[in-house]
């Protein structure tokens, strides 16, 4: 059954790579290329140039991206990336780069939607998100869409993985006693691991003094935590690099030129060859991390106080290009000067603490150990939110309460148990997520393109731009 369970995740997320791609390269292409040319415009929105509290929503822009990024910045920039280098060497980082660069012109789409399409929930409070856009723009016909991206969004965003993963980073580097390590009780039958236990409770209460508050105080502690995490990660990073300053021009090549070669490729051909293999495996591991598609972000941005549903559109494109073009390179590096790459035959968490470890001693997995640590806590707040919107929307906003209790109390099961198969169901959840955000943003698609153009029009005639 587990085989089934994983091959069937494996299918779904296959034809899901191609529609991220191949999608946001439709939309890179059909936008004329405009959203990239007011980067710096975006930039000025999250700074508070363009804000007013009178707006429609619930926090500001600026709330609302460090929201998106709470999820996105997660144990994927630390795991996943090392997955990636570990199957795909230098040249899967490249992949990863065309795959943020064309999935900013993705949320740039969505996310716009998303703003420009909001509905209201069953408490009369607007609210923004795929399957808003769905119920407010498409005919019924479309729907059903609304409904599936709900469902998979409640099973989707449950936080088993981030817990899991967080829990064993803080046993692997945090607690050095085997016999505390291998402590254990017995409950209604079950044998549970006592430190895992503790873990995941903190875990919870920590994530429901935050949770229980809404998103406005999600948003207030996302602002707050996820710069600090990119920070403090940024640095470590830093110096690991000006330890190895001479090695850097020579990885940077090797990452444009492996992208085609290959060569340090050690996993399954795919697309007809082993360079498709490495495609394949640097665009998933890109998706996995920076969402783009996936219709999270959209469901962020929603909550903006915006009138102007372009600044939000603008605003989303940062996401991708702060997850991977930044913190997932910054990992990739750290992983590709230390030669560790090569030499530890590490894999996931633990290659990136053997790259942390070798430039920076001792005191550089406990570095890692705080970074995952914030990476890890600020997903588990905002995929609460996006879990519960998906909830209110199918059953009224008290519903949407019931299950924030429900997501706390898998905090503690994803800490304390291994759960391959369920976490298999859920990746299969949140792949299918990308089914209605991209439909509905390739059908108004028009839509948003002539937004844009009267929107920068206006701001020209301004003197805003």
């Amino acid at each position: 059954m587990s085989d089934l369970i994983s091959s069937i995740a494996t299918g779904v997320w296959t034809p899901v790579l191609f529609l991220l791609i191949l999608g946001g390269l439709f939309f890179f292409l059909y936008s004329r290329f405009i959203p990239y040319k007011y980067f710096g415009h975006a930039i000025a929105i999250l700074r508070g140039k363009f804000n007013n509290p009178n707006d429609p929503g619930q926090i500001n822009a600026y709330e609302a991206l460090s929201t998106a990024l709470a999820s996105t910045v997660g144990m994927g920039n630390i795991a996943g990336v090392a997955a990636a280098i570990s199957i795909g060497g230098p040249g899967a980082l490249f992949w990863m780069w065309v795959t943020a660069f064309v999935g900013m012109s993705t949320n740039f789409f969505t996310s716009t939607l998303s703003v420009m399409y909001r509905g209201k929930d069953s408490a009369g409070i607007i609210q923004g998100g795929p399957m808003y856009v769905i119920r407010e723009a498409l005919s019924k016909a479309y729907y059903p869409l609304a409904i599936l991206f709900s469902v998979c969004a409640m099973i989707g965003c449950l936080p088993i993985f981030q817990a899991n993963q967080l829990t064993q980073v803080i046993l692997d580097i945090g607690v050095t006693s085997e016999s505390v390590k291998n402590a254990t009780f017995n409950l209604v039958g079950f044998t549970i691991s006592t430190p895992k236990f503790i873990i995941g409770s903190v875990l919870m209460i920590i994530s429901g003094i935050v949770i229980i508050g809404g998103i406005q105080r999600i948003g207030k502690w996302a602002g707050k935590m996820v710069p600090l995490m990119i920070v403090i990660y940024f640095l470590s990073v830093l110096a690991i690099l000006i330890l190895n300053i001479k090695d850097i021009p020579h990885y940077l090549w090797m990452v444009i030129t492996d992208a085609f070669a290959a060569e340090h490729y050690r996993g399954e051909p795919a697309l007809g060859g082993i360079v498709g293999g490495l495609i394949v495996a640097g665009v998933r591991r890109a998706s996995f991390s920076n969402e783009a598609g996936i219709g999270t972000a959209p469901m962020a941005l929603g909550a903006s106080k915006s009138s102007e549903p372009i600044r939000e559109g603008l605003v989303s494109m940062m996401s991708p290009a702060i997850d991977t073009l930044i913190v997932c390179t910054l990992t990739a590096l750290a992983i590709l000067v230390t030669d560790v790459w090569q030499t530890s035959g590490a894999n996931g968490v633990t290659l990136t603490t053997t790259a942390f470890e070798s430039s920076l001693g001792v005191p550089g997995k406990y570095v890692l150990l705080t970074c995952a640590f914030f990476f890890a806590i600020t997903s588990l707040f905002s995929y609460s939110y996006y879990g519960n919107k998906a909830m209110s929307f199918l059953a009224g906003v008290k519903a949407g309460r019931y299950y924030d209790y429900f997501y706390l109390g898998t905090i503690v099961i994803g800490a304390i148990l291994s759960m391959t198969d369920v976490m298999n169901i859920i990746d299969v959840a949140y792949a299918l997520m990308a089914f209605p955000t991209m439909i509905s943003g390739f059908v108004l698609a028009p839509i948003v393109l002539k937004e844009a153009r009267s929107y920068f029009s206006r701001m020209k005639q301004e003197g805003k731009l």
